[in-house]
């Protein structure tokens, strides 16, 4: 009898812990975050780690040369390959690379433009400031040289 009650409330316990989620309303998302790393991402951070794992281990002496110039060949080919993978995952987005460092250069050149960099901390900014956003100074009094 009690190891019927056992089993029951192990199952009860096993039915909570699975159903609690679902009670609680948490869903997984089905977008993608921006922090999140893409598959060529994830692809090309794991062969360049492990190219430089290689190299930790050769200079503390746990591989041989011959063992070193033979896992560096193969792992700086795997390394080139998802690099040219992420770069052609990124340019098939419709936009080049650069696109948003070219964004934040001509921001930058706008805001230098209209004097809206702050001349004491360089901080960009925004269209009708009258002080530095960062450090505080009005922005009406610095000369941006």
């Amino acid at each position: 009898m009690t190891l019927y009650l056992g089993v029951a409330l192990i199952t009860a316990a096993v039915l909570i812990f699975i159903l609690q989620p679902v009670v609680k309303g948490l869903h997984a998302s089905l977008e993608r975050e921006d922090d999140e790393l893409t598959e060529t991402e994830a692809r090309k951070r794991v062969a360049l780690l492990s190219l430089r794992d290689v190299e930790y281990d050769f200079l503390a002496g746990k591989l041989d040369e011959e063992d070193y110039r033979s896992l560096k060949s193969e792992l700086t080919a795997e390394a080139l390959a998802a690099l040219e993978a992420d770069e052609a995952a990124r340019s098939d987005k419709g936009q080049p690379m650069d696109v948003g460092i070219e964004a934040e250069i001509a921001r930058i050149r706008a805001t230098l433009r209209e004097g809206l960099a702050c001349g004491e901390c360089g901080f960009s900014n925004d269209q009708g400031s009258r002080f530095c956003s960062s450090c505080g100074r009005s922005i009406a009094d610095q000369t941006v040289g």
